[in-house]
């Protein structure tokens, strides 16, 4: 079978890939191999598939239905695992392979078509955020994942260094950036978090109703993982005229229904909106960098 990334991945990984990088080109012959040593059938290319990663639907050789997931080391496939194992299928996908191979994951099959974002508003959320509670558990003493803080750090120095967008823009930045100062001074906990949460990454499922997948896990508080849902379906709020009073009751729900600092959460998604927002500028996707500066704005 002829393993051809989505457009979406080509489109996805062009903005980011440093230069040199020759992973895609190299794709389809990662893929047969991966495919080969585990006697996978291979049933199809999830289409149109996540940003960072290639996901292959397809079933071990007893028959089980699984996935098969590449990804280049620059998505940190690795701390997906480990995220994975700590997890151990408790709110997240399983690992169904006892070996690792780098940038290789297999999988246990959830439904990749049938997310909670095809629920209505308020059940998506109630239900995206009782996942997200189940993976807020506390990291393994020795892990090697990245924090928060460190995170963030390397965001804030490529906000701080791009330009363009003119004064409400720069003032945006200003702004999230203090947010992030005042934030990452005395975090209140240190927990394992999801890292990238948000509804279309919580998909259907057999053994519960509903599980994420894909994260890119990052060591610190919960309010920044929670920060990303927040404004989940961001085009519906910038398109109706009460968005700016609806976000700000989203805020206020999360942050008690999941027992959060209400004032850390909004924090921690001014920071996040502004951060998505001026890469979108800078990688030319204007149109969303429009939606998520208006976003923050509003916070």
């Amino acid at each position: 079978m002829a393993f051809e990334p989505p457009r979406r991945l080509v489109r996805a990984l062009g903005e980011t890939a440093p230069s040199g990088d020759d992973w895609l080109e190299k794709l389809p012959e990662v893929a047969q191999q991966a495919v080969d040593l585990r006697e996978l059938t291979v049933e199809r290319v999830q289409v149109p598939g996540g940003r960072s990663s290639l996901v292959v639907l397809v079933r071990r050789a007893d028959g089980t239905p699984a996935v098969l997931k590449l990804a280049p080391r620059r998505a940190r496939p690795e701390s997906e695992r480990a995220a994975l194992a700590r997890w151990g299928g408790l709110g997240a996908v399983q690992l169904v392979e006892p070996f690792a191979a780098e940038g290789v994951l297999v999988l246990e099959r959830l439904h990749p078509d049938v997310s909670v974002r095809s629920l209505p508003e308020a059940k998506a959320l109630l239900e995206a955020a009782g996942t997200l509670r189940r993976l807020w558990v506390e990291p393994p003493a020795d892990h090697a994942f990245e924090t928060v803080a460190e995170r963030t750090g390397r965001q804030a120095r490529v906000m701080r260094d791009s330009g363009g967008g003119g004064a409400e823009v720069a003032s945006l930045v200003s702004a999230a950036l203090e947010a992030r100062e005042a934030l990452v001074a005395a975090p209140p906990e240190v927990r394992l978090l999801h890292g990238t949460f948000r509804q279309s990454k919580v998909l259907a499922a057999e053994r519960v109703p509903w599980l994420a997948v894909g994260p890119d896990p990052v060591v610190g508080e919960c309010a920044f993982d929670l920060a990303r849902l927040v404004r989940d379906r961001v085009e519906d709020l910038i398109a109706t005229p009460s968005g700016a009073s609806t976000t700000r009751r989203r805020v206020k729900r999360l942050a008690e229904s999941l027992d959060v600092d209400q004032e850390r959460l909004r924090g921690w998604t001014l920071f996040r909106a502004v951060e998505s927002g001026v890469r979108a500028l800078r990688v030319g996707r204007p149109r969303d960098a429009e939606l998520l500066l208006e976003f923050a704005g509003w916070l």
